[in-house]
């Protein structure tokens, strides 16, 4: 284990010292767990409400079209109302709580909060392609930096803490305790320091218990049995990673393409951008419900072995793969994770349907592995973190069968991203993080 990082300082560093931080991360943690519980509860809640929203509107007579756009406009431009109020609300907030880790930005406070909270409910729930994750753990984040603060401990500790806290807020999202600190030490952190480990699992599983609490245990996925893939398909599954990671390099240059380009639009102000970004979202969301959101119903239908056509997979993975990085340019708070595992399942089954249409025969079965495989592969080699990506989608499916072309798939990936010099997404939002308070964050 490393000795020393951002995070440490020798104050806290002893018995006692390590008695008193997880205290605070059980405390904090408990904290996050029923507000990110809450958070999701409101968002299931205004994904319920906007498919009901999208099949009244069909039944209008006259332009019902223009009803979800409206309604999706006025949800993003409200959004961005919030961020005005407080700018530090904007995006995902990940690449905020790795700079304060670092000690390149200020810790959060908690007024940020209920800006993160109204703002994504505003925003991912009016139907933008934004994920429930990044104000999750950026909740987390300023919740584990006030109660660090509130017991007097170092500066240094505080940034620990908000880090561990934050990384229990992905635990809550996406009911995955181990992921949630896996992403702390892996992406956050890179590295294993005791302290900050212990921290983050006392605040994850704290965070997780309390959750459940609210939204139910169960996994995010209902998946039913799934075999594994023959020793024979290996070869396969890498070949799919290295093209995963590819096309992984190809979305975080999207993203970063709509953000720099709607970002230097002159003379318009930012609340507008977010509303015509909203309507056109709100205009997909009338032809096509499922290509808006986070995309968990989209996938469970995939996961539960619905069949889809080849065209309508393709047709789905290209709205998704737009409408994502557009987005997440409208500035608004909301996350990267969610989308990405939707397009990670899509480009699955495509690839699958592919080799089955040049390569006929009994691959049918490859589907839903290869639709499993491809989300821990696509967060992989737009995140660069492996391990991450592998853990969360066995918690998120209560899927262990296909591991070992999971691995393969996912180290493919990742190789083929570095091969690439594409850097990782969040270091490249991070970079783009105004250095002048007061301005709008990525």
């Amino acid at each position: 284990m490393t000795t020393s990082s951002p995070g440490s300082t020798p104050a806290h560093d002893g018995v006692q010292g390590s008695v008193v931080v997880c205290a605070v991360a059980i405390v904090a943690g408990a904290f996050i767990g029923f507000v990110g519980g809450a958070f999701r509860w409101c968002l299931e809640r205004a994904d319920a409400l906007r498919i009901d929203l999208s099949d009244w509107a069909h039944r209008l007579a006259g332009p019902g079209w223009l009803v979800p756009m409206v309604a999706t406009a006025v949800g993003a431009a409200l959004a961005a109302l919030v961020v005005r109020w407080q700018p530090l609300a904007s995006g995902s907030g990940i690449p905020h709580v790795e700079a304060v880790y670092r000690g390149d930005a200020e810790q959060p406070e908690l007024r940020l909060l209920p800006a993160k909270f109204v703002g994504g409910v505003l925003g991912i729930g009016s139907g933008l392609v934004l994920g429930r994750e990044g104000p999750t753990v950026h909740m987390g984040a300023a919740i584990g930096a006030a109660v660090a603060r509130c017991a007097r401990l170092g500066d240094a500790t505080v940034r620990m803490l908000q880090t561990a806290v934050g990384g229990a807020g992905l635990a809550v999202a996406f009911n995955a305790p181990i992921g949630g600190v896996l992403f702390t030490l892996e992406e956050v952190t890179k590295g294993f320091r005791l302290q900050t480990v212990l921290a983050t699992a006392f605040a994850a599983a704290t965070g997780v218990g309390c959750a459940r609490l609210v939204v139910g245990d169960h996994p995010d996925f209902a998946v039913p049995e799934v075999n594994s893939p023959g020793l024979g398909w290996l070869p396969l599954f890498v070949v799919f990673g290295l093209a995963t990671g590819c096309l992984g390099v190809f979305y975080n240059r999207l993203v970063l393409g709509f953000v720099d380009h709607v970002r230097l639009v002159p003379r318009i102000p930012t609340v507008a951008k977010a509303a015509v970004i909203g309507a056109v979202i709100g205009l997909l969301m009338f032809v096509q419900p499922l290509a808006t959101g986070g995309g968990d119903d989209l996938t469970q239908s995939i996961l539960g072995g619905r069949s889809l056509e080849l065209s309508v997979v393709v047709g789905f993975l290209a709205l998704r793969f737009l409408a994502g990085p557009l987005s997440y340019a409208a500035a608004v708070p909301g996350g990267l994770f969610a989308p990405l595992l939707a397009v990670g399942t899509l480009w699955g089954v495509l690839f699958s349907g592919c080799f089955d249409a040049v390569w006929p025969g009994s691959h049918a079965s490859l589907a839903v592995p290869m639709a499993i495989v491809g989300m821990s592969a696509f967060f992989a080699a737009t995140v660069r973190a492996p391990v991450t990506g592998i853990v969360l989608v066995v918690e998120m499916t209560a899927t262990t069968s296909v591991l070992v072309p999971m691995l393969a798939a996912t180290a493919a990936a990742v190789l083929a991203a570095e091969l690439l010099g594409s850097p990782p997404i969040y270091d490249s939002l991070r970079e783009r993080m105004p250095a002048e308070p007061g301005k709008d964050l990525v």
